[in-house]
């Protein structure tokens, strides 16, 4: 019998891969969002080629006076939104994993639109 923790292992990856998969086929570029307890981490990435364009964390010392969580990932999203459009992209779409669109997501989700991006 698997252990409670497999299962919720899996149950995550399958919640993971449903929301993936219909985005990973889109013609754009991805914007790939990981919480921990304490950091959150966006990236966009280019499916087509499996490279990352470009990525940032709130570990960034730019980001270390913030003790809000919430507001830390709000200003990461728009400093991962500025560091996108001096690359060129304007347009992507929001991969929020197996996470809900609640919370640090969210926050990190409407900085990186304030600041100009597309999704």
């Amino acid at each position: 019998m698997q252990s409670e923790l497999k299962k919720a292992k899996i149950r995550q990856d399958r919640r993971k891969m449903r929301v993936r998969a219909p985005l990973i086929k889109s013609s754009r570029l991805r914007l790939s969002v990981f919480r921990s307890l304490t950091n959150i981490y966006g990236q966009i990435i280019d499916d087509r080629e499996s490279k990352t364009v470009v990525g940032i964390s709130t570990q960034c010392k730019e980001l270390k006076s913030i003790k809000n969580k919430t507001e830390k990932a709000k200003k990461a999203g728009e400093m991962l939104a500025k560091l996108a459009k001096e690359k060129g992209v304007d347009k992507v779409v929001f991969d929020r994993g197996y996470y809900k669109f609640h919370g640090r997501i969210a926050a990190f989700a409407e900085g990186a639109r304030q600041a100009g991006l597309v999704f």
